[in-house]
């Protein structure tokens, strides 16, 4: 009977985070502090992320330590928030080229740790807790420049490249493998109420500086070029560009958020979406 060489197992995404923080230590002695408070120190990546968010968000209003307890009870109450904040620290893995490890996008990538810091505050939300969930927000403005009202929902496996001036709506809906780039806008068209912000599908791509307003849908697997303004649905699978957006292809791609290709078809569709 022939012998099975045995499969190789890959150390699981916490483990590599925590060997990421070990050799940086070795290798820069001036940020030791710094990484055994933030990683080292820490038997999960759940103590990990509490503390993180609460040395970034806390204030003389709100210290660090009970910013991380509401953290703790967040991530206790809703183990999915660490399963997404896991997806997403993968998500900027494949697809921001510029990384060198984990611990980059943990410790200094703002888009990474604003959308943890809004699960959070999404949580709070959802108990009612809104002064709150407006108080992570307001944080995550003054010091990330990015701005996501605590109601919006966002997928896991969200990658949020950049981060500088993307802002997401209370009623809009990102859903899972999203990719999208600074300065996006998903907004409203006026002062209506109630439901009035996009919904955006599986493993969309959104290009830098493009707006995509009101409560339409952007089908799964589409691509908003950048600087794009988009006010009509969009078809899963097709790319829309320019102002206001026109359909270029379909179908775009088979999975344009993993592959990050922000390139257009030579020819354009000749009517408005």
């Amino acid at each position: 009977m022939a012998h099975l060489k045995p499969v190789e197992q890959t150390p699981d995404l916490w483990t590599r985070l925590r060997d990421s923080a070990a050799e940086a230590a070795a290798s820069e002695p001036l940020l030791g502090s710094l990484l055994h408070a933030t990683l080292l120190s820490h038997e999960t990546m759940a103590a990990a992320l509490s503390f993180q968010i609460a040395r970034k968000l806390g204030d003389s209003e709100l210290g660090p330590m009970s910013l991380r307890e509401v953290c703790l009870e967040a991530f206790a109450a809703d183990p999915a928030i660490i399963a997404a904040a896991e997806a997403d620290l993968g998500a900027v893995e494949e697809r921001d080229p510029a990384i060198r490890s984990l611990l980059q996008p943990f410790l200094f990538f703002k888009g990474y740790q604003a959308l943890q810091a809004h699960r959070v505050a999404h949580w709070l939300w959802g108990r009612e807790r809104h002064t709150l969930a407006l108080h992570f927000q307001s944080r995550m403005s003054e010091l990330f420049q990015l701005d996501i009202h605590p109601a919006a929902r966002i997928g896991s496996g969200v990658f949020l490249d950049h981060g500088t001036g993307i802002v997401i709506g209370e009623t809009a809906v990102v859903g899972d493998e999203v990719s999208m780039l600074h300065g996006v806008t998903l907004g409203g068209t006026g002062a209506e109420r109630g439901d009035r912000h996009p919904k955006i599908g599986r493993g969309v791509l959104i290009g830098a500086g493009a707006k995509v307003l009101g409560n339409i849908e952007i089908g799964d697997y589409a691509k908003v070029a950048s600087g794009s303004v988009v006010l009509k649905p969009v078809p899963t699978g097709c790319t829309v560009a320019g102002v206001p957006a026109r359909l270029v292809n379909c179908p775009t791609g088979e999975s344009p958020a993993r592959t990050m290709d922000h390139t257009l078809a030579d020819v354009v569709y000749d009517f408005v979406i």
